[in-house]
């Protein structure tokens, strides 16, 4: 049990202060319900920011829900709440009981709880995040001393809930955050992938949301245990040298009426007028971005989950709806900033504010911003006027990439520019080439079944579309399923369809990514230099009648191991196929997409393919490859 000194959660003056300055970084310690000792008597001690209130209590199962029970004290013109009740342990479920100046009551979730009822329940948890034993600061230290950049990257983008479930309960069957652990590790590790992406962390209280709608950002779901659990997996993963980064959404917030909106009567989290503060399309509000207590909420609540659970990125959602005073809205929607235009110069200070300080305290914590638009420098240094994160979900290649995957062969010749068009402006910013849930929900289709022609043609495109982004500049993510195609769309509400594992073309798909993977991770000329041009070479990119793509990948040491692809995109076989190569020396066969282990027909390769004098391609040598239908080959030189 904590004391006084130990750990005093007291709201000071200077708490006030940096709190109303919006650089209370560790206000997540002072606000919410923490277990502590006052005069010498164990409790909890509660605190809450609620300005425009007439009154807040505290009530819970301790008082039998009564509002007049525990009233608490306002401290200060800040417009803190505090209270401190003596007896009370971890696991009371409490709320807050706010009195609007109109004299209306509101029962709120605490903002900064870091525990929840589980849904339907919409109560907060007493809990104590300060106990887990973590032993992986040999995994912190090697994080923070690395180059974010000249690492591998292959993300696992996951959802917990539908990745695996126990089958024939009553319940959902969820596997607990320590039982998926001990199933994803095993997995993740076999399967060659360096990080993994979940979504749905942070409390929500609609399954259908994914988690994008948030009630709890303080609170790793309980869906699939405690605080302590969570904890539990990270330690895990980090021990077995995987990355974690969690979803995190500051863009907005649902109105269920236990969260955050309307939140003491007044809009206090989210901008008071409708046209800045409401997206229209959602039905979701947008957080004050101009309000210091609003943003530090937000900033302490990335700090948060570095600080407390140890994750190594956050990928930001909906970026683009931030930057935006206009996104999603019709004329007359919207307000314009002072200078008349559409950006919004509050959002732009806060990103900058807040990825200063997380590359400052955390080298090698990686903010990463999924922005659909093309709006400038968004992995560029604030200091150079950029807003300062570490990667950018490239949207444009991913689009790109599935309307040309999508089209029937023979039309894919007049559209060959949408599979070199990224490589054209791949020196703007710091690149993560995503395959991910949106893909493949709402009618799009799974990434299988967007591929043309027969069933197993639609393998054999997707093993090729697959070696394409693998050996295409820029980190990597695919959504869970993907990696063994997955026949239908992502389901919230059920567990991947892991029984098509039975298959020999899952199976063999499952088995090709594992080697793509395998090979990217092997070898530095795949990863070190995904900026710019340095790393990447085309040989023809020009093929357009034959919709065939070759280039190379090379490292810093650009003369060894580097790495040539070759891919036919139509489902004819070019049994003699010619490409052009920078030496004249020996090509190593590394991996062909249409071997029988993977799906393919079989077909006897040679090994080794030594270059011959034949100009080709604008190279000086060249080798002659026989390339099946819709077949990828990798090789190493």
């Amino acid at each position: 049990m904590a004391t006084d000194q130990e750990f005093s959660p007291f709201i000071s003056d200077m708490d006030k202060y940096l709190f109303g300055s919006g650089t209370h970084y560790d206000i997540y310690k002072k606000l919410g319900a923490h277990v502590a000792e006052k005069d010498g008597k164990e409790g909890v001690y509660f605190a809450v920011w609620a300005p425009e209130a007439g009154g807040v209590s505290v009530v819970g199962d301790f008082n039998d829900w009564n509002e007049d029970a525990s009233r608490m004290e306002k401290i200060g013109d800040i417009g803190i709440y505090e209270l401190f009740i003596p007896g009370l342990k971890t696991g009371t479920l409490y709320k807050y009981l706010i009195t609007t100046a109109a004299g209306d009551k509101l029962y709120k979730a605490d903002p900064y709880a870091n525990y929840a009822e589980l849904r339907p329940g919409t109560a907060s948890i007493v809990t104590d995040i300060q106990n887990f034993k973590w032993s992986d600061s040999s995994w912190l230290k090697k994080r923070d001393e690395r180059n974010v950049q000249e690492i591998p990257m292959a993300i696992y983008e996951c959802h917990i809930g539908s990745w695996m479930r126990h089958p024939g309960r009553d319940d959902e069957g969820f596997y607990t955050y320590r039982q998926f652990a001990d199933r994803i590790v095993d997995y993740l590790v076999d399967m060659h992938y360096t990080h993994i992406e979940l979504i749905g962390i942070a409390e929500h209280p609609f399954d259908g949301s994914w988690g994008y709608q948030v009630t709890g950002y303080y609170a790793p779901t309980s869906r699939y245990g405690t605080p302590d659990d969570f904890m539990y997996m990270i330690n895990k993963l980090h021990k077995n040298n995987i990355g974690v980064i969690l979803d995190w959404v500051p863009a907005h917030f649902p109105k269920d009426a236990h969260g955050l909106a309307n939140f003491d009567g007044s809009c206090l989290y989210e901008y008071a007028d409708p046209k800045k503060g409401e997206h229209p399309d959602w039905g979701t509000k947008i957080f004050d971005y101009g309000r210091n207590e609003v943003k530090n909420f937000l900033i302490a609540n990335a700090l948060f989950w570095i600080n407390e659970f140890h994750v190594d990125g956050l990928r930001v959602d909906a970026v683009a709806s931030m930057l935006y005073l206009d996104y999603g809205k019709k004329d007359g929607q919207w307000i314009a900033n002072k200078y008349g235009s559409n950006e919004n110069l509050e959002a732009i200070e806060f990103f900058k504010h807040l990825n200063s300080l997380i590359s400052g305290r955390y080298p090698g914590v990686m903010m990463i911003a999924e922005e659909s638009t093309a709006w400038p420098k968004i992995t560029a240094r604030p200091e150079d006027d950029g807003l300062g994160f570490t990667f950018k979900w490239n949207m444009g290649w991913m689009h790109d990439f599935c309307d040309y995957m999508k089209l029937d062969p023979i039309f894919r010749r007049d559209n060959h520019h949408k599979m070199t068009f990224a490589m054209s402006y791949n020196d703007a910013e710091n690149y993560i080439l995503v395959l991910s849930h949106d893909e493949v929900v709402h009618l799009k289709c799974s990434m299988l079944n967007k591929m043309p022609g027969y069933y197993i043609d639609k393998f054999a495109n997707l093993r090729v579309g697959y070696t394409f982004m693998l050996g295409h500049a820029g980190k990597k993510l695919l959504f869970m399923g993907q990696e063994f195609a997955q026949d239908s769309e992502w389901n919230e509400d059920k567990e991947l369809d892991w029984n098509l594992l039975s298959d020999p073309l899952h199976a063999g798909m499952q088995a090709y990514v594992r080697e793509l993977l395998k090979i990217y991770t092997k070898y530095p000329a795949m990863y070190e230099q995904d900026r710019g041009f340095a790393g990447f070479e085309w040989i023809n990119a020009n093929d357009t009648y034959k919709s065939i793509y070759s280039f190379y990948r090379k490292g810093k040491n650009d003369k060894k191991n580097r790495l040539l692809f070759v891919m036919n995109f139509t489902p004819i076989s070019r049994d003699d196929y010619r490409v052009g190569v920078p030496e004249k020396k020996k090509y190593k066969l590394l991996l062909d997409s249409n071997e029988e282990r993977f799906g393919g027909n079989g077909m006897v390769r040679e090994t080794t393919y030594q270059a011959e004098e034949v100009p080709w391609d604008g190279q000086p040598y060249s080798v002659s490859y026989p390339l099946a239908p819709y077949g990828a080959a990798i090789f190493l030189f």
